[in-house]
């Protein structure tokens, strides 16, 4: 059995450690499906994210004591819409919320690296939407794959799937890096314009890169 991680870093070097992303829209959950299916072991973050904030999650009440009840949904989870409008343009309750759910979420990240440690799996990728910005991860993986689209695609997809404006999908997009700097740090760039024939060829060649670190 792995012993107990604190954080990834207490577990790599095991296996390699592939860092995902790609801009709002761009497919990378696609991407981590077809991983997933070829063995590797997915943590996505958005996903702790969400769990830690559902409710009875972990996040809930300290979130509850510094932000007030009207962040709480009558289910127990937080209000995410409430909550992003919230903090969209204020750097200090950013700042306060972040304090409460990045630990949380890389108490999590580590919990389920161990576990992918555990199943074997011959590599590990972290899904993490802001990993650019966040200015802590790149140091830590192995490989940066970065799902890339054409920025009007993004757009329709975000509009598609949620209750989203084209004008508020363009503020998410312009608080995240630019195109141009995801792919800046990419070891491989995955193009999904919306063929998934072709997306899975990509990812059937980052498997193999994978396999071969």
């Amino acid at each position: 059995m792995v012993k107990s991680a604190s954080s990834i870093l207490d577990l790599k070097g095991k296996v390699p450690f592939l860092g995902l992303t790609g801009g709002i829209g761009s497919g990378k959950s696609s991407v981590a499906s077809f991983l997933t299916k070829r063995g590797a072991w997915v943590i996505d973050t958005d996903q702790i994210a969400h769990q830690i904030t559902a409710p009875g999650g972990v996040a809930i009440d300290p979130i509850l004591r510094k932000f007030g009840s009207e962040f709480i949904l009558p289910d127990g989870s937080l209000n995410r819409g409430k909550m992003r409008d919230y903090v969209f343009n204020d750097t200090e309750s950013k700042r306060k919320l972040e304090a409460i759910t990045h630990p949380l979420i890389r108490q999590e990240t580590a919990i389920q690296a161990k576990y992918g440690l555990e199943s074997h799996a011959p590599y590990l990728v972290f899904v993490v939407p802001l990993l650019l910005e966040s200015g802590t991860w790149t140091e830590n993986l192995d490989h940066i794959a970065v799902v890339d689209c054409e920025e009007e695609l993004q757009i329709r997809r975000v509009m598609d799937r949620s209750q989203l404006g084209r004008e508020a999908v363009l503020a998410i997009m312009a608080h995240q890096a630019s195109r141009a700097e995801r792919l800046s740090i990419a070891d491989t760039v995955i193009q999904n314009q919306g063929d998934l024939a072709s997306l899975e060829m990509e990812v059937d060649r980052l498997h193999q890169r994978m396999l071969d670190l």
